[in-house]
């Protein structure tokens, strides 16, 4: 079992910059592929970044391209989505996600772990 903590959400202007984290517990960190989702209210929930086990060419989605970055650090069990030049329609709950996999290099689409979120919310 595989346990998630999000942390870094908050209030943020339109422009600012944001750091969210991920904590995880239960099974070796670099056996885990990560994603970062999010869900605004009415939407469906979007893949917005995704990482391979040791961090080689993350995905983004077309709306976190040039403004995101996913990055990670096995040594302390934690993954960072850094969020530059912030919109409001970046405004929903972000969910850390995890799959175990033994592709060391491939990132994922699919995950079993979902952390419980955290609220970035971005004033205009």
């Amino acid at each position: 079992q595989v346990h998630l903590v999000e942390s870094g959400g908050g209030l943020v202007q339109a422009g600012d910059s944001l750091r969210l984290s991920c904590a995880a517990s239960g099974r070796s960190f670099s056996d885990l592929a990560l994603g970062w989702f999010r869900q605004a209210p009415g939407k469906q929930r979007e893949l917005v970044a995704a990482i391979s086990r040791y961090g080689i060419s993350p995905y983004y989605a077309e709306s976190a391209k040039g403004r995101f970055t996913f990055s990670r650090d096995n040594a302390k069990s934690t993954a960072y989505l850094q969020m530059n030049s912030v919109r409001p329609e970046d405004t929903a709950t972000y969910y850390c996600a995890a799959r175990v996999v033994y592709s060391a290099h491939a990132y994922q689409t699919e995950y079993d772990y979902f952390g419980q979120g955290t609220q970035v919310t971005v004033a205009s």
